[in-house]
Parts: structure tokens; sequence; C-alpha cells
């Protein structure tokens, strides 16, 4: 077995690990903390997000592609990243959206391509926090976390039903100690750093525009 193999190996079985759920003194501090009405969770969330930055359109969970479309010709996006095997995926592909270029084989063999011919790339989360306006992307086999690190723009469609409170809910709420991935994402806005100087500047080392579709209620503007 190789070194590579051997990395990968414990890597998959890290993965698999179990981890233990939190104590009962951290419990009892979040049931004490006032909460946000779940009705309110998704406002609340985009109104976080957009405040770092972030583009948020609200839509239909039926309307999203149409959305979707309208992005794409408004941003000039002639190269979409997507995973053809998630349903998102499938129901692009079943609408015609324009450039969509699929994420089917290893990095290796196309990384020149990937970073430097690729405009916008779109994927999945598994919820967001609406206490700081933060997605959580889950990335596995289908979305390799370097869809959402690496082409200038990352879209996003986040459910409102699935937007926690806080961070602590997320983790309770979805069950996280039953099996991470090797990498969990916490995107907060685009890409942003404060080296220089300490002053905040957008765009430094990811995507360098966020856009996030909330899907919400079939009433939903």
């Amino acid at each position: 077995m190789s070194a590579r193999d051997n990395i990968f190996r414990k890597l998959r079985a890290a993965s698999t690990t179990t981890l233990p759920s939190p104590d009962a003194a951290i419990t009892a501090h979040y049931a004490s903390l006032p909460r946000t009405a779940k009705a309110d969770l998704a406002k609340e969330f985009a109104e976080k997000i957009t405040a770092w930055h972030a583009e948020v359109h609200a839509v239909p969970r039926s309307g999203w592609v149409a959305k979707l479309q309208e992005v794409v010709v408004a941003k000039g996006i002639a190269s979409l990243l997507y995973a053809p095997a998630t349903a998102h995926g499938k129901a692009m592909e079943a609408a015609g959206v324009g450039g969509l270029k699929p994420y089917d084989k290893p990095i290796d063999g196309w990384k020149q391509e990937l970073f430097e011919n690729v405009d916008a790339a779109i994927t999945g989360t598994r919820g967001a926090i609406a206490e700081t306006g933060t997605m959580i992307v889950w990335p596995d086999a289908d979305e390799p976390r370097l869809m959402s690190l690496v082409p200038p723009i990352h879209i996003a469609l986040v459910d409102a039903d699935a937007v926690m409170p806080t961070l602590y809910d997320a983790i309770t709420q979805q069950g996280w100690s039953q099996g991470l991935p090797t990498n969990a994402l916490l995107i907060t806005g685009p890409s942003k750093t404060a080296d220089i100087q300490q002053t905040l500047a957008y765009g430094a080392h990811g995507p360098k525009e966020l856009i996030v579709l909330l899907l919400t209620g079939e009433d939903a503007q």
C-alpha cells in the first residue's frame, strides 16, 4: 500500500467515527437563550448573509431553475459547474440551463481548466444558520469542496425549512455526531480577508460573489 493509499484509508475510517453528544451544561446553556421564531429564521438568515455581501433571491421551490437562468444571463456566466448526479443537477439539465459543465472526473485531469475556464459553480447545502447568516455546505463525491471554493461565483441552494437558529441547533438537529464529511464548510458571504493592514477585503482567496437561491413556499416572490 502506497503512502497516498494509506492516507486515504485513514481519512475514510475517520469519516465513519461517531462523535460524542453535547454534555448537559452545553445543552442547558443553549436551551436558556432567546429564540427566533421558526417562521422568521429564513428572513433572519437572508438579512445576515446579505450584510456580508451575499446576493439573496427568495424563490418558490418550483421556480428556482427559472431564477437561476435569469442569474446566468445577468452575470454573463458562460460555464456553470454542476453535479450531474444530484437532483438539482438533473433539474437543470431538464430545463436546458445554458453553459452547464459537469464535475464528472478526477481533479488531476482538468485542474487548469477548473481554475481558469469556469465562471461559476452551483451547489446544494445542508441548511443554514440564522444567527450568523452562514450556509452549511456538506461536500461529498458528487459535489467536492472545490466546487464552492474555486470558481469566481458560487451559487448555492438553501431550503428555508433547513435554516437553524444556531450552529448548535444544526449540529444536534441534523445529527452531525452520526458522521461528518472530511471537510464540512461554513460559508458566510464571499471570500474575504483582513490580512493587509487589517482592512476587510472581499474576493481574496475564493469566490468573489456568493449568490443564494433561498427556496421557500410556493407563494414566495
